[in-house]
């Protein structure tokens, strides 16, 4: 503690000096035999040398005299120690401030991050509150999210990286990581554990985005097909119920088709052909799965049975659908068609152009004694492993952030205000929340089952997806042509088999 410089000095003893008789002065003595009228005055004590050493004696010790003057200079003396000291503490306090705020409220230094944010759907509308709020807690971080064209995305998004001038985060398909490799970062495990993984997101995407032991994407939407059926065309046919099976499929759409001289005038569902279905090549991969058939093997008598199941849609003696028909999209859009089966992401632009038509999204049918399946489609955010250190851990702690419970919900409830539903969560833990919503909660019933392949329509990625939707395409239409399905799939297999050499897959 600080000594106060205006408090009393201490009092310094103050020592007499003894004055002793001059050499030869003779003391006043009494007359003999005469009383004295007073005592004597007693003789000052003698000092005896073992009290003051061994050397000293009666003449030559002197008890130390103070010096007042100097006693004064030391008083002074300590009052500018004190004020030079209480300076010196000031200061200290200064620097220590300016070094706490140097480092951000006693972290790590803070250093400047900017991270480029490539997205593909989300409008800036959503992500940038997100982002402030992100940067407005870690200082020192700065990103730019930037809403790209889909078309030619992934060959852009190889080169520029390769080139060095590509984004740290960027989003992508679920069936695109045999594709872009090269320049996914891996995900650290101190940013989050295989364990926390596995548990937070559904299963599908322990088998899209993990190679050996390592993540390689942080998926922050689920998404995948689902049925849409015109109740207003259900009611007419006497139709209560959503379809469960694939007889209730056959059942429904028979009743529902209505033919007429020149080829159908509404169709019951749209399938069996691919020119005029969109997604035609999804719902044939789904048909796949639920059969056990294989894209590596299109030879298999799996897989043959599923492309002769499909075409027989759309042929005689009992079509349900034909080739005359409107884009199956449109023709849903106009009430010509009973049931289409698209991801749920197709529900927003239907809401749009038609907002008063009457129709409700259930799961997919099952195969009879099966158990439910869905194919997914959904999209992922990925760190460029041509980035700096420093970079790739400030993007890979953002995309954690973004898929906290927190944040998800945020990026949901902004996504509202301009739409009718955002992108369905990706973290099991908030299935709740949508569980119960009437166009994606069939969705979140069938995340659980969702599987993989390489059959997307609407990636643009022009490679795995479109070369193999093309071969498939060109497969359905040999069939439509009188080709059997066992030579179409022959066909279509070896270009397949070609594709996934290119790509490395097995």
């Amino acid at each position: 503690m600080d000594e106060d410089k205006n408090a009393p000095a201490t009092p310094q003893p103050i020592y007499e000096t003894i004055v002793e008789s001059e050499p030869g002065t003779s003391q006043p003595t009494t007359p003999p035999n005469e009383v004295p009228s007073q005592p004597p005055i007693a003789s000052e004590p003698e000092i005896v040398p073992e009290e003051i050493g061994e050397e000293a004696t009666p003449e030559t010790f002197k008890p130390p005299l103070i010096n007042l003057d100097d006693a004064g200079e030391g008083a002074s003396n300590k009052t500018r120690f004190i004020i030079i000291g209480a300076a010196l503490f000031f200061f200290v306090l200064i620097f220590f401030g300016l070094f706490l705020l140097v480092r951000g409220l006693g972290g790590a230094p803070v250093k400047k991050v900017s991270l480029e944010y490539w997205g593909l759907w989300e409008d800036k509308a959503i992500m940038d509150p997100i982002i402030k709020e992100y940067e407005r807690q870690n200082k020192g971080v700065t990103i730019h999210y930037d809403k790209k064209d889909p078309h030619s995305y992934r060959e852009k998004l190889l080169t520029r990286s390769k080139e060095g001038n590509g984004p740290d985060i960027f989003r992508f398909h679920n069936t695109w990581l045999p594709t872009i490799k090269d320049v996914l970062a891996p995900l650290p495990k101190t940013i989050m554990s295989n364990s926390e993984y596995e548990s937070t997101f559904y299963p599908v995407t322990k088998k899209d985005l993990k190679v050996g032991d390592t993540y390689f994407g942080i998926p922050l939407e689920i998404d995948g097909l689902v049925l849409l059926y015109n109740d207003d065309l259900f009611k007419t046919a006497g139709i209560q119920v959503a379809p469960k099976t694939w007889n209730d499929i056959l059942n429904y759409s028979a009743k529902i088709t209505v033919a007429g001289p020149s080829g159908i005038v509404t169709s019951g569902i749209a399938l069996g052909t691919a020119e005029n279905i969109n997604h035609f090549s999804e719902i044939l991969g789904w048909m796949m799965l639920q059969a056990g058939a294989k894209l590596s093997d299109l030879s298999s008598s799996e897989a043959v049975d599923i492309l002769s199941s499909y075409e027989r849609f759309a042929q005689a003696p009992d079509p349900r659908w034909d080739e005359n028909m409107p884009n199956s999209t449109t023709a849903f859009i106009q009430g010509k068609v009973g049931m289409i089966i698209v991801p749920s992401w197709e529900i927003l632009p239907i809401k749009t152009v038609a907002p008063d038509l009457n129709f409700k999204v259930a799961p997919l049918p099952v195969v009879p004694g099966n158990k439910q399946i869905s194919l997914a489609d959904y999209w992922v955010e990925g760190v460029s492993r041509y980035q700096k250190p420093e970079n790739q851990q400030a993007a890979w702690k953002f995309l954690r952030y973004l898929s906290q419970k927190d944040t998800m919900v945020k990026m949901y409830e902004l996504a509202t205000k301009t739409r009718i539903f955002g992108e369905p969560y990706s973290r099991v833990d908030l299935a709740s929340k949508l569980a119960q919503d009437k166009y994606i909660g069939p969705v979140i019933m069938q995340a659980n089952v969702m599987q993989s392949l390489p059959v997307m329509s609407r990636t643009y990625d022009n490679g795995l997806n479109d070369a193999i939707v093309g071969y498939l395409k060109n497969a359905v239409n040999d069939t439509v042509k009188g080709v059997s399905a066992q030579e179409a799939f022959d066909t279509a297999g070896k270009g397949i088999t070609e594709v996934f050499n290119r790509f490395d897959i097995k």
